[in-house]
């Protein structure tokens, strides 16, 4: 069965999240529009670059870009920053085009503004799903078999404090809340929220796997107390280190194909989506393992 999802917007798809999202959308012969907002830098790309129709823009000015919604079944926000500093986002993509590294030992020349977690995690998904949904639906109706439209949101399992501020995973939750609340009344559209807990890759982040291979050791013998934090009602930060050791790390490969199975409609996802989910979608089985036999809508 042929995926209703024929083109879609990445909004920030040079990115990690975002770079993956294209890829595996291409293998699926999804035509991918990309917005970012500088050029690809000079040298080597992978082959997959020249495959996708990249757009310059703003995300915080997505009138820059209005014109590209009408044509896609479903945008993906993938904008986002763990760290306040735009120099370590902008390092990343030049990581990723120099054929990976740690992004925190590429800093370029003149990306030391700060970007608050509020513009970045927040403000920008906010302005670009607001664009999308006052945008008129293309005029071919062979382009508008995948509805509901999704808007996709990249964001997170509460995992890093108290080593990252909490006021990284509270912009991510209030994007939640003001994408959900822009969609009531709205039939059309349809809201995701994509929470990967530590998202990992060897090549691309190595100093992620490390702690992808230690932590699902120990996440098993800490539900106990996963699920006395949550009990208690808890919001300080040992919940969120019993998030960390009770939600299993998941490859940056899975994430995107979770993504793209949860855009096309007929699979009707819609709301939160966790890692487990994540893993249902994708066809895995709790343990990790692939199921055979199982598949979803556009296979």
């Amino acid at each position: 069965m042929n995926s209703t999802v024929r083109k879609i917007l990445v909004v920030g798809g040079n990115g990690f999240i975002g770079s993956a999202v294209c890829k595996a959308a291409l293998a699926r012969g999804t035509q991918v529009i990309s917005v970012r907002p500088y050029r690809t830098p000079k040298g080597h790309s992978p082959a997959w670059t020249f495959k996708v129709d990249w757009q310059q823009g703003d995300a915080l000015h997505p009138q820059s870009f209005a014109h590209l919604f009408p044509q896609v079944d479903g945008v993906v926000h993938t904008l986002g920053t763990l760290i306040e500093n735009s120099s370590y986002k902008h390092a990343s993509f030049h990581a990723l085009c120099d054929g990976g590294g740690n992004p925190l030992e590429k800093q370029t020349p003149g990306g030391n503004h700060l970007k608050s977690y509020e513009t970045m995690n927040r403000d920008s998904a906010l302005r670009v799903c607001e664009a999308f949904l006052s945008s008129p639906a293309g005029e071919d109706p062979s382009w508008n078999a995948n509805k509901p439209r999704p808007f996709v949101y990249i964001s997170a399992e509460d995992i890093f404090r108290p080593v990252i501020p909490a006021r990284y995973i509270e912009t991510k939750r209030e994007a939640e809340r003001g994408i959900e609340q822009m969609m009531v009344g709205k039939s059309d559209y349809r809201g995701v929220y994509m929470r990967p807990s530590l998202v990992y890759h060897a090549h691309l982040r190595p100093l992620t796997t490390p702690a992808a291979a230690y932590t699902p050791i120990p996440w098993r013998a800490s539900l106990g107390c996963a699920f006395f934090f949550r009990y208690m009602g808890s919001t300080s930060a040992l919940e969120s280190i019993a998030n960390a050791l009770s939600i299993p790390p998941i490859h940056v490969d899975h994430v995107a194909e979770a993504i793209c199975v949860a855009l096309d409609s007929r699979n009707d996802v819609r709301g939160v989506v966790g890692v487990s989910r994540m893993r249902q979608l994708i066809g895995w089985s709790e343990d990790g393992r692939a199921e055979s036999g199982m598949g979803f809508a556009g296979a």
